[in-house]
């Protein structure tokens, strides 16, 4: 209630608000709209910051998910109640004002760095980067930590999907080229493998006119003599053993060459 203090509201006013219900008092120093965020307003009464991937998934970012609701609390600080959110303590990137309930990009990817898998978080980064949320010059300059620097090194900025971004690590090792959103015949691929082999991932929106311009273009492809596996979002995620067999296969025969 301090800031609404400084900026010139007064007490009995805020007073007034609350025993006639237009606001809630949820916290000691807090007060809410009725139709307030209810992660803000739990944020506010515990005294934390949301961050890490639960705030990556409240700005739109693709992720895996999570079974746990990931917050902030400054280092040897103390909690105004118990919670059973993931509690990240210490220090933030990116200094961050008394009132702040829910973290910025920079401290959102830092967290996002240092608490998930390699894999995870470069989804959320690229995500971030596709949004146009982040800038490799700035994300360069900061201190990240040894993860983060990894993911700002490999990460691509032109990936189409979080999806496209967990295939290209995946596929590294067979060290042949991997190359994202190529044109060709006037659409774009997912990824070119080599000089022939393309991989198509279908997402939930491959259906109907969708569909059949994929089979259009498939075809198109074949006749041009390149080779085309088409897996869906599902084989990614739950099936990728059989998904990195069939294209381990395909290369074993040569198909990502030209003959």
């Amino acid at each position: 209630m301090s800031t609404l203090i400084s900026a010139g509201v007064r007490r009995n006013a805020i007073r007034r608000a609350i025993d006639e219900h237009r606001v809630d008092r949820i916290a000691r120093s807090w007060v809410a709209l009725p139709q307030a965020d209810p992660a803000l307003v739990a944020a506010a009464q515990t005294g934390v910051t949301v961050t890490c991937v639960s705030q990556a998934e409240r700005r739109g970012l693709w992720s895996f998910g999570t079974d746990e609701f990931h917050v902030a609390a400054q280092p040897n600080g103390r909690l105004n109640r118990p919670t059973t959110a993931h509690v990240h303590w210490g220090k933030p990137l990116v200094a961050r004002h008394p009132d702040t309930l829910e973290d910025g990009i920079i401290n959102t990817l830092a967290y996002v760095a240092a608490c998930q898998s390699f894999e995870k978080a470069l989804v959320i980064w690229e995500s971030a980067a596709r949004k146009e949320l982040v800038v490799r010059e700035t994300l360069a300059r900061l201190r990240f930590g040894p993860q983060g620097r990894r993911i700002l090194d490999e990460m691509s900025w032109y990936s189409d999907s979080g999806i496209e971004s967990v295939v290209i690590p995946r596929l590294r090792w067979l060290r042949v080229p991997l190359r994202p959103q190529i044109s060709i015949a006037g659409h774009r691929v997912d990824l070119l493998i080599g000089d022939r082999l393309v991989l198509q991932i279908d997402g939930g929106h491959h259906v109907d006119a969708q569909r059949t311009e994929d089979n259009r273009h498939d075809a198109l492809l074949m006749l041009m003599g390149y080779h085309v596996i088409r897996v869906s979002y599902h084989q990614i995620v739950h099936r990728w053993h059989e998904v990195q067999d069939l294209i381990a296969t395909a290369v074993a025969q040569g198909l990502h060459r030209i003959r």
